[in-house]
């Protein structure tokens, strides 16, 4: 079982070098994209999970020749320009784990402070349930909203889905209140589509224990891409519910 917040430090070693005071981080992909209404998107490379439902997972098991390094001002740049030609008033990063290299997140956000756009950051929340830090520092930053994506509903989903200990579930939900508690704008979300209806009740009546508004649960479930078929077959999961990448339905987008 993988442990996330050593594991976090083996793939910053890798997704991240240091050039003066700026710190480049490796991406894959610069798009836009329907969801949110419109957004630009930063897709990263390397995460400290391993999800059986990734729809990134091949970049995220090849951190070592996938991408390539972008210092915080190109990606910024990059971002402005497709939410500049698409008329979005949203940028993202996204794909991997983007506080892994949390030094780069923090300058691509300095960048980001001085134009129109807000930010929402797309996270599994393990080092900032981890380390209460990293909600302060997020906490600077008042065009910034947090997204935290549960993997499942408990410990045992959480480590089946991920391949992690079961145990660093309790890092997703420590990582809200540590937003909340610092006033950084989040909500929850959470992979249901191995999870019961009996789970997702659990699950909702411990965020409404942390605050009344993270209730109002995002869910999400698997799109089935041929290559996320392909690793759910791998790691023998069945999901309750799945949806096909070309019908998704517009209260998932």
């Amino acid at each position: 079982m993988i442990d996330p917040i050593s594991f976090s430090n083996v793939v910053e070693k890798i997704v991240t070098v240091k050039e003066g005071k700026f710190v480049k981080r490796k991406y894959y992909r610069f798009r836009g994209g329907r969801w949110y209404g419109g957004i630009a998107t930063a897709d990263t490379v390397g995460c400290n999970l391993s999800c059986g439902f990734c729809w990134s997972w091949k970049a995220n098991t090849s951190i070592a020749t996938y991408g390539e390094y972008y210092s915080p001002k190109e990606v910024a740049k990059r971002l402005v320009e497709i939410a500049s030609n698409r008329n979005y008033g949203l940028v993202r990063i996204s794909g991997g784990e983007p506080t892994i290299g949390f030094e780069h997140l923090l300058q691509v956000l300095d960048i980001l402070s001085s134009y129109k756009y807000n930010f929402i950051l797309e996270t599994n929340g393990i080092l900032i349930g981890y380390d209460k830090k990293y909600a302060k520092e997020l906490s600077k930053y008042k065009f910034l909203h947090v997204r935290v994506s549960l993997k499942g509903t408990n410990e045992e989903e959480f480590g089946k889905l991920t391949n992690a200990e079961p145990s660093a579930f309790r890092f997703q939900i420590n990582a809200l209140k540590n937003l909340l508690e610092e006033n950084v704008s989040c909500h929850a979300a959470a992979m249901l589509s191995f999870s019961s209806e009996e789970e997702k009740f659990k699950l909702v009546e411990e965020l409404k224990k942390i605050d009344e508004k993270l209730a109002d649960l995002e869910e999400e479930y698997v799109f089935l891409y041929p290559h996320v078929v392909e690793i759910l077959k791998k790691r023998n999961l069945s999901p309750r519910i799945a949806y096909d990448p070309n019908k998704i339905p517009s209260t998932l987008v």
